[in-house]
Formats: C-alpha cells, sequence, structure tokens
C-alpha cells in the first residue's frame, strides 16, 4: 500500500499493522496500542468517523488521523466532534503526513489549524458549545485578556501542549495551567477548543502557517 510504502522509509515512524474493518482494528489496536492510527487511507470518511469515535472511547490515549479524498466543512466539523486529532487530504505529501503524525503522537492536535480558513465551522462549532451550556454566552467577555494570556492563546490554537507552552515561555507547566484556567473563564469557553474558536472568531490569535 502507497502510504505504507512511503513511511516505511521513515526512522522514527514504524507502521505496526494494516486491517480492514473496524472489528479488526480496534481488536489490533486494544492489543497493541500505537500512539497513532491513520483513518481513511481506503476506508469511505463515514466509516472512518465511526471508527474514530470508538477507538476515543475505548483508547483515549491513541490519536487518530482521518484522511479523506477531499476536505469539506461539513467533514472537519464532524472530525472534530469525533475528536480526531487531524483531518488531512489523502493526497497530502510524505513530508506533511509525518510531520502531522509526529506531532499527534506528541499529543497535539492540528486539527485545531483547520478552523482558521473556515469560519463557518467554528461558527457551528460555536453553536454546539451554545447548546450544551446554554446558561453561558460564548462570546462575551468577562474581562480582557492579558497579553501573556493572548500570548499563551496563540499557542493552544497551534496545538501546543501545556508542558511545550511552559518550555517555550521558560515558566512552570502549573503556571500555564493557572494562565489556562483564566482564559477559559474570561472567554467563558467549556474547553480549549472552544477557547480557540471564540479566539479565531475574534480575531485574537494568528496561526502561522509553516
Amino acid at each position: 500500500q502507497g502510504i505504507r510504502a512511503s513511511l516505511s522509509h521513515v526512522p522514527d515512524i514504524e507502521v505496526s499493522g494494516e486491517a480492514d474493518g473496524n472489528e479488526e482494528i480496534l481488536s489490533m489496536i486494544e492489543t497493541s496500542p500505537p500512539d497513532v492510527v491513520l483513518l481513511g487511507t481506503n476506508a469511505a470518511f463515514l466509516d472512518s468517523l465511526e471508527l474514530c469515535r470508538a477507538i476515543k472511547q475505548r483508547l483515549p490515549s491513541v490519536a487518530t488521523i482521518i484522511l479523506t479524498p477531499q476536505l469539506e466543512d461539513k467533514q472537519l466539523f464532524q472530525a472534530i466532534k469525533a475528536q480526531a486529532s487531524a483531518y488531512l487530504s489523502r493526497d497530502i505529501n510524505v513530508n506533511e503526513l509525518t510531520q502531522a503524525i509526529r506531532r499527534c503522537a506528541r499529543g497535539e492536535h492540528p486539527i485545531n489549524e483547520n478552523l482558521a480558513d473556515r469560519p463557518k465551522v467554528a461558527e457551528q462549532i460555536l453553536q454546539q458549545f451554545h447548546e450544551l451550556s446554554r446558561e453561558r454566552e460564548a462570546a462575551t467577555f468577562i474581562s480582557p485578556l492579558t497579553p501573556r494570556e493572548t500570548e499563551i492563546l496563540n499557542y493552544m490554537a497551534q496545538g501546543y501542549l501545556n508542558k511545550q507552552i511552559a518550555e517555550v515561555l521558560s515558566v512552570s507547566e502549573q503556571t500555564i495551567k493557572n494562565h489556562i484556567t483564566s482564559i477559559l473563564r474570561k472567554l467563558n469557553a467549556n474547553a480549549r477548543t472552544h477557547a480557540v474558536v471564540i479566539a479565531i472568531k475574534k480575531g485574537l490569535v494568528s496561526i502561522s502557517r509553516e
């Protein structure tokens, strides 16, 4: 298979197996959990979505990357809801794919970066959070963010983990956690992704493209 052949030449990535059919795949990864699972190399998007949900329910620490023939807003929205770590085109080149795999293996969520170019999807996610938490108004700030909080929010939007942000800013991980708690409170956000969506809609963050 093309993707497996391409990845076999990457020294720090080991393809532990391939499988067809959801139960076979779930059985394989439960027996020997990988860092990352690639979904949709051959399967239809809806099958990949169903499998992604099942993986996150059984093995939440395993990262999932959904590959699709064509990137679409509706699919992106569904992939985010299914807790996929990344949503990529099947036509992605091997260098970009390996970079995404490495990031997902570190616990990052490159899928958040897809939102910057898709305001309709960001709006859908906001509506979802509104429905889950009607008593809170997501677009209303309790108070403005400090420059440091805005800086941390930018790193969050790029998928950085608390530990990585702490290393970049030369502070403790607990300090970052405290800032993020403050950010969520000020944005009336329920979770990190919710805060990132609000920040993108408000123009508070800019996502770098390398």
